[in-house]
């Protein structure tokens, strides 16, 4: 069954993901997740989603496809780590995946409904997974994580980037 991983089921880099998700039913967390981020992304205009807070620092629209990136492949090592797979799965550069993207050139509604797809996907494979596949380990970036660690890793990542967003991008808007 689902749950909580414990801090010896994921590197140390991950904690701060992973205490962002609150009590409850992770698939339900999710869906809430994604209402709030189709909420406050779609009510920016297209001149603001290319706002970055500092030089240097992503925009609004980079933001989102990051979120986006990392879940597709955070669910790519769900679904191989869960179904027993015990290749070692490669880590990734996230500013390589923003720079080699299009990100700033698509219209943000059109990132939102990659993202929303995305996490729909996410949402089904979770659903899917057998009770059995939670405890399962596998090796990904070079370091030992479970099928639940990944899980609420992906729930925290997504947290903690609309946080960014509300924080960090939204004051300079107003």
């Amino acid at each position: 069954m689902l749950q909580r991983p414990l801090e010896n089921e994921y590197p140390a880099y991950y904690v701060p993901y992973v205490k962002l998700v609150p009590e409850g039913y992770l698939v339900s967390i999710l869906k809430e997740n994604l209402v709030n981020t189709e909420a406050l992304l779609e009510s920016l205009s297209e001149d603001d989603s290319h706002f970055r807070y500092a030089s240097g620092k992503w925009s609004i629209k980079e933001v989102l496809g990051h979120m986006s990136d990392t879940e597709r492949i955070m669910s790519y090592r769900l679904l191989r780590i869960g179904r027993g797979d015990q290749t070692p799965l490669a880590g990734f550069n996230e500013n390589d995946y923003i720079a080699g993207s299009q990100f700033d050139q698509l219209p943000i509604k059109i990132i939102l409904e990659d993202f929303a797809a995305t996490r729909n996907a996410t949402i089904t494979l979770i659903q899917n997974m057998p009770d059995e596949a939670w405890a399962k380990r596998g090796i990904a970036n070079e370091t030992d994580i479970t099928s639940q660690a990944i899980a609420y890793i992906i729930a925290g990542h997504a947290i903690h980037h609309l946080k960014i967003i509300h924080e960090r991008y939204l004051p300079e808007l107003k």
